[in-house]
């Protein structure tokens, strides 16, 4: 494979590398994660695979997993401007669905991710990172700005972190603002999303107890590739409500209270 075509692979040691800076981390444990999430195989796959949204077709179609899509023909793609905002069930699959399947219809799609998956390079050319697990980025804000004046579509999980089990039931965290004031801003229209999927009781359990024991650490997010293969062969229902205008979101309610109430229209379609 040419030096050209290694670039876009996954390097777990650049990972652990950059993530845990000035820590020293055993090459077994390094070894061990490579085996976890199947590095070898991924980088297979992204050998033979383009960036964006066809690596993430391409993807789907590696994993046998099926999509059912409503809605979507009900929003035109006529110029206008949208924030795709969806509840974040899976962590993995479920971006990678969005991104094919948004892709597909409007060609130039960027969406914000959690800041791990920047190292999967053919995602990483249609991302903007979230560090969920330290500091954000200092030119963050500035990103987000710009891709919010940008005519490209936009594509949030505005929970941050995929749900998780809350008073017995899977759901989303409470959703951030930022989604509101920036569409607000640059008078994009609200499209939410609803995305029927879930993980396993094991990822659930290590999530609420990483919460019960106040762990830094977010173990959970480790889990998330074994969730993604463990989708193999599934098939997933995305629902897309109506677009709603940018003026919609008035001074009635905070930043905050309207994201609430778009969350509530999402797990209501």
């Amino acid at each position: 494979m040419a030096d050209t075509d290694k670039s876009r692979l996954i390097d777990l040691d650049e990972v652990v590398a950059t993530k845990f800076k000035g820590k020293k981390v055993p090459r077994f444990v390094v070894h061990l994660l490579k085996r976890y999430v199947r590095q070898d195989y991924l980088n297979s796959v992204i050998a033979r695979s383009g960036d964006g949204a066809e690596f993430c077709t391409d993807f789907l179609k590696e994993l046998e997993v099926t999509l059912e899509v409503s809605g979507l023909d009900d929003i035109p793609n006529d110029g206008s401007l949208y924030t795709f905002a969806s509840n974040h069930p899976l962590g993995g699959i479920d971006g990678l669905a969005l991104t094919s399947v948004l892709g597909g219809k409007f060609g130039d799609v960027k969406l914000m991710v959690n800041d791990f998956l920047m190292f999967i390079k053919p995602i990483a050319v249609m991302s903007i990172p979230i560090n969920k697990t330290g500091a954000q980025s200092r030119n963050l804000p500035a990103q987000i700005e710009e891709l919010y004046k940008s005519d490209r579509q936009v594509m949030v999980f505005p929970a941050g972190l995929c749900s998780r089990r809350i008073d017995g039931k899977v759901q989303d965290l409470p959703w951030t603002k930022t989604f509101i004031k920036k569409s607000v801003e640059s008078g994009r229209k609200i499209v939410p999303v609803h995305f029927e999927g879930r993980n396993s009781n094991m990822f659930y359990a290590v999530a609420n107890l990483c919460k019960v024991l106040k762990l830094k650490t977010n173990l959970a997010m480790f889990m998330l590739p074994r969730e993604m293969f463990k989708a193999r062969g599934s098939h997933f229902k995305i629902v897309f409500g109506k677009p709603i205008a940018a003026s919609s979101f008035d001074s009635s309610k905070s930043s905050l209270e309207w994201a609430a109430e778009v969350r509530k229209m999402v797990y209501e379609l």
